[in-house]
């Protein structure tokens, strides 16, 4: 009994230092506010280091399979055109390795995930800072950086290994470190690519969208006759976000989101009205409107777009 007391005191005391200011816990310290167009605040986790070091690995290792594989098969090659064309197999290599090298982060970061394989295995993704879309130009940015990150000094030491000075390698080790080390050296462990692009991994939502929200959400979906007016009250980027929140489907946050959005288009609910029923029933009609809209030309980006 005298035991039990301890501890529960002990748990008070280490929540009451917690409420007052103190450390929070670890999982909290990577926890960062995500405000949408409608004033509500989506928690995000960040990516811990450990966690992208792996993914990082992982994306390594499947890039250097591959390569080891095409290396194969252009000695298979050259060994089958008998020692001809050795020129042309090598430049052939060699755009395969930069096309790697260059295109594997990239593409894969440019997918609806917008995660590698070794993200995806980590559960990380990419995501913008200012809470919108992540656009390919962001993409490009981060990823463009990593040859000045890691591997324009690493190509240097390498070919030039014989050719530098012990200060030359010295200074393209610590060069390496900086940039390899720079992300636990800030708050919310930004790359340098990170910093430019304006992008952060952070952690996938546990909770997976339904396989089709506007196919789940047609047998309700007469219930609710959206006018064009409420309709284009918001935007692509307010329909991204609304997507999110029915993603993760927490209920405080489904209340706070259907409320916002009911008096921005001056909806009357029914006394019976469910506020997930009406936020998977707006988001279909919103993505339909959008759609419609996009096949005659135009593109409503937000809420403030007036065109």
């Amino acid at each position: 009994m005298i035991a039990g007391r301890k501890r529960k005191a002990k748990a008070a005391a280490a929540a009451a230092v917690a409420a007052a200011g103190g450390a929070p816990p670890a999982e909290d310290r990577q926890a960062r506010s995500l405000v949408t167009p409608e004033g509500v605040d989506l928690k995000l986790r960040l990516g811990e280091a450990g966690e992208r070091a792996t993914a990082l690995l992982i994306d390594l290792a499947i890039m250097v399979g591959v390569l080891v594989g095409f290396t194969l098969l252009t000695l298979l090659a050259f060994l089958g055109s008998k020692g001809k064309g050795g020129e042309v197999i090598a430049t052939i290599w060699m755009l395969a390795f930069f096309v790697l090298r260059n295109l594997y982060f990239i593409l894969f970061e440019l997918t609806p995930g917008a995660a590698t394989p070794g993200k995806r295995a980590m559960g990380l993704r990419v995501a913008a800072r200012n809470g919108g879309r992540l656009t390919a130009d962001a993409i490009f940015a981060r990823n463009a950086m990593r040859e000045i990150e890691l591997y324009l000094p690493i190509g240097f030491l390498i070919v030039n290994n014989g050719q530098v000075g012990a200060w030359i390698s010295l200074a393209g080790l610590v060069w390496c470190g900086v940039f390899l080390l720079f992300p636990l050296f800030n708050r919310d462990r930004l790359r340098v690519g990170d910093l430019v692009a304006g992008t952060w991994v952070v952690k996938t939502p546990t909770r997976k969208l339904v396989p089709d929200l506007v196919q789940s959400s047609r047998p309700s979906h007469g219930r609710f006759a959206f006018t064009q007016a409420h309709l284009d009250a918001y935007g692509v980027k307010e329909l991204h976000v609304l997507e999110d929140v029915l993603r993760r489907y927490e209920t405080k946050t489904i209340a706070l989101v259907a409320a916002r959005i009911r008096q921005k288009i001056a909806w009357k609910a029914a006394p019976d009205e469910s506020d997930g029923d009406f936020l998977a029933a707006y988001y279909a009609a919103l993505r339909g409107r959008l759609e419609s809209r996009l096949l005659l030309g135009k593109r409503r980006k937000d809420k403030h777009d007036k065109g």
